[in-house]
């Protein structure tokens, strides 16, 4: 008797202990689809306490668009074809929800900093200051410094949020420098995967810590989302004081395109180097249908380069000024780097002939007097004088 009374006592007290919770993550996602789970896996990778509350026993995952995959998403499309064996890499796989979500389950119960919460329901909403303040159908509260919602409409009425209702990939246009401050690329839009995705399409100015995916299907956009929550979470700053350059750096640390060049795999061990460049818009794609490619092998002449590199830095027009060739060699690109970066020049190429087939596994010779590649150029400019460093505003421009 006494001890079936111990035991009721601890369960009451067990149950009474949930009811009483608190949870505190850095970031909190609320939905099941793609774009959740891709904002939940990367805000935890990225090293942030984070909570996606699923509201449903499992997730509910849709059919990958025609993207040009990267980053989580490319992940999860290749944990699929090994569960299905399939090692034909053109071979198209056929969707399958049970599986992705048994995929899924199990990558997000493989990372550290995430907690999946299902089949609970949020039944009162709230921002406070400094937090986003959640009631659970359980009796638990959920306090969280950031909050991602994938296009819950039902959740922005009753925080009284008002997003933009057209918040759609921009297509690659290089007279708009808005391209500069993408966070996610490649999405299809119209058929067309030649396009980008601003960090700030990510806002809403009127509400701090709120990161609004109007996609909810898009996995590429919920990654950059969930970066950008880390962010915020990481450093204890508002959304409104992202630093954009860590957050792209964060981004292409796991393989998110940020400009969409259908001729780099990720496999290539150059391709950040070419990201990074592309970011900046020295070296701009070609654009043949609705693809734009980055062509590496296409050889660097003075006028292509020339305007853009004197846009980021002062010193550049000296040396351009000074430089009467109308192509550009490995010799002169060198020195160049070494002239705006103030780099010592002989030092320099000796350490580039080391690095050239090791480093940068190129397979051309190191020839000074050779007109140089797109690849070689983005790879020694990334490597030696980085243009991605100079600072831009929320409209792409550059601050210097």
């Amino acid at each position: 008797m006494k001890k079936n009374l111990f035991f009721v006592l601890a369960l009451l007290t067990f149950f009474g202990s949930v009811k009483a919770q608190t949870l505190r993550p850095g970031v909190l996602v609320v939905g099941n689809g793609n774009a959740a789970v891709s904002a939940a896996l990367q805000s935890a990778i990225s090293g942030v306490e984070t909570i996606i509350l699923l509201q449903a026993g499992g997730f509910d995952i849709s059919p990958i668009n025609d993207d040009l995959n990267s980053g989580i998403q490319a992940t999860f499309l290749k944990k699929i074809r090994e569960a299905k064996q399939i090692k034909d890499s053109t071979q198209a796989v056929t969707f399958d929800k049970p599986l992705a979500n048994d995929i899924l389950t199990a990558w997000t119960y493989s990372i550290k900093k995430l907690t999946v919460i299902k089949n609970i329901m949020w039944v009162k909403a709230d921002g406070y200051v400094n937090s986003w303040v959640f009631k659970l159908s359980d009796g638990r509260t959920i306090r969280a410094k950031v909050l991602v919602n994938p296009a819950d409409a039902k959740l922005n009425e009753a925080l009284k949020v008002t997003t933009a209702t057209n918040n759609q990939p921009t297509k690659l246009d290089y007279s708009n420098t808005i391209y500069r401050t993408s966070v996610a690329a490649g999405m299809s839009n119209n058929e067309i995967t030649a396009n980008t995705f601003s960090l700030y399409q990510l806002f809403v100015p009127e509400h701090d810590n709120f990161i609004w995916i109007a996609n909810p299907q898009n996995m590429l956009i919920g990654q950059a989302a969930g970066a950008t929550a880390a962010y915020a979470a990481f450093y204890n700053k508002k959304t409104s004081e992202s630093n954009l350059k860590k957050i792209q750096g964060e981004l292409i640390n796991y393989k998110l395109n940020m400009i969409p060049f259908v001729d780099i795999k990720q496999a290539d061990s150059n391709w950040k180097a070419i990201q990074f460049v592309g970011l900046t818009g020295v070296l701009k794609a070609e654009m043949i249908g609705n693809k734009a490619f980055f062509v590496p092998q296409k050889l660097i002449t003075t006028t292509e380069v020339k305007q853009p590199i004197k846009d980021f830095f002062y010193k550049a027009q000296i040396w351009f000024d000074d430089y009467k060739s109308d192509k550009m060699t490995i010799g002169s690109t060198i020195d160049m780097v070494c002239y705006v970066g103030n780099k010592a020049l002989e030092n320099t190429k000796k350490e580039l002939a080391k690095k050239w087939k090791t480093n940068y596994q190129f397979n051309s010779e190191f020839d000074l007097e050779r007109q140089i590649n797109r690849k070689e150029f983005a790879v020694i400019l990334q490597d030696y004088m980085p243009p991605f460093n100079v600072n831009v505003d929320e409209k792409g421009k550059v601050i210097r």
